[in-house]
């Protein structure tokens, strides 16, 4: 099975680079030869973990990770980014995870295929 590494950067609603990564990584896991997914979000793209989001309209990126994670892609946000925003200890969407540097780098050495976004 093919390993895909998925690194998001981009601002949960500031713009549509995190969205972007979201959909492809959706859509990657319905495809019949479903490869093993993870995702782990850096920068501003951390704040997309925090649970109870209700944007007025468009997309929800809550609901897409849960998706995610009721399909068992690992998602990890990282750990001094989190911190640096003030926001480790807030409650987090079910499934998603705090992670950290060297754990991004042991995903990044076992995935066939590393994208960013």
């Amino acid at each position: 099975m093919q390993k895909i590494l998925i690194i998001a950067n981009g601002a949960a609603y500031g713009s549509e680079s995190l969205f972007n990564s979201l959909r492809l990584a959706i859509a990657l896991r319905e495809q019949n030869d479903a490869p093993q997914l993870q995702l782990f979000l850096m920068s501003d793209a951390v704040t997309a973990g925090l649970r109870g989001q209700h944007p007025a309209e468009g997309y929800n990126i809550q609901q897409m990770l849960e998706i995610l994670t009721a399909q068992d892609v690992a998602v990890k946000l990282c750990k001094t980014c989190t911190d640096g925003r003030g926001i480790t200890s807030l409650p987090l969407v079910d499934g998603v995870e705090i992670g950290t540097l060297v754990e991004l780098a042991q995903w990044t050495l076992a995935a066939d295929k590393v994208l960013t976004f």
